[in-house]
């Protein structure tokens, strides 16, 4: 494997499609109110991605260190468990997408808010801060909070409320209510993703003394857990529906639930965490397609 495709391996693209899902959904409802522009969009979604390699390849580096990765993981290989890449080459790229992140966040922020913002402008400052502290942290570091079941929250608060709330304050410069339910969906969703992920992992994350919220609960709990975040995506969707239907479109998102009723039933029956692998892709591309359809179900009337 050449030293690009072993980098674009660490990197996991696979998971950068959910990262964005909360962008795609603020930036429709920016557009909806006719506060969108293109310039904050893109650079929204170069911070986000940045942030979500940077979050990859620490969880690389912190669970590589940790010995967490070993033969008995079910996931893809990682790179310092292969021994293709060193923690010492891994600390050189997270410190370096550290600083990617960080000027794209300055550049974000000029962008968003200028001068006439200060306060907005600082306030956004730390929050970069804090989400380039949480995406290396999770599993980095003795106090590592993934290692202390707080996985879940953070993913709830970062992918879903901050994440969907955020980008559209971006935007508009104010809060808008409507986006509670819709920020907390994608919530819910991401903490599923994560969830399944950890469920997997269940077996030799124990062995390992990562303690995640699946390791915490069982197998058995584990499941039901999952069933409720999921459900209550779900219900989420239909009570902000039913606030604010006008128009056929603005279900269009309903689609979804076929894949997430299916993947529940599939999660029911399984009795094996090696299962679970197949449907991280499942869940985590259904979340992105959920927060495009939804979001194109309010741009569509708009146009």
């Amino acid at each position: 494997m050449s030293k690009l495709k072993l980098w674009l391996s660490a990197f996991r693209l696979r998971t950068l499609p959910l990262s964005v899902s909360g962008i795609i959904l603020g930036s429709c409802f920016a557009y909806y109110n006719g506060v969108f522009k293109i310039t904050i969009f893109v650079l929204a979604l170069l911070v986000t991605l940045s942030l979500q390699i940077l979050s990859n390849l620490a969880n690389d580096y912190g669970d590589g260190v940790k010995g967490t990765d070993n033969n008995n993981r079910i996931g893809p290989e990682r790179a310092i468990q292969s021994g293709k890449i060193t923690a010492a080459q891994m600390r050189v790229a997270i410190q370096i997408n550290t600083i990617i992140a960080i000027i794209l966040i300055l550049v974000l922020i000029v962008l968003s808010f200028g001068l006439a913002n200060f306060f907005y402008s600082i306030s956004f400052l730390i929050l970069g801060i804090l989400s380039i502290y949480a995406a290396i942290k999770y599993t980095v570091g003795t106090s590592a909070y993934g290692y202390r079941a707080l996985g879940d929250l953070m993913v709830f608060i970062f992918f879903g409320l901050l994440s969907v709330m955020g980008t559209y304050f971006l935007y508009a410069k104010q809060l808008d209510y409507i986006l509670v339910l819709p920020a907390c969906t994608i919530g819910l969703l991401s903490a599923g993703v994560l969830n399944l992920n950890n469920m997997r992992d269940i077996v030799s994350d124990k062995s390992s003394n990562k303690i995640t919220v699946a390791v915490l609960l069982g197998w058995s709990k584990a499941k039901v857990y999952h069933s409720i975040l999921i459900l209550s995506a779900i219900l989420l969707t239909i009570v902000f529906s039913v606030m604010y239907y006008s128009t056929p479109l603005h279900i269009i998102f309903m689609i979804t639930y076929i894949p997430l009723i299916k993947h529940l039933k599939y999660v029911k029956v399984t009795n094996s965490p090696k299962q679970l692998d197949s449907q991280l892709k499942v869940l985590a591309l259904t979340t992105f397609i959920f927060s495009v359809l939804l979001g194109l179900g309010y741009l569509q009337t708009t146009l």
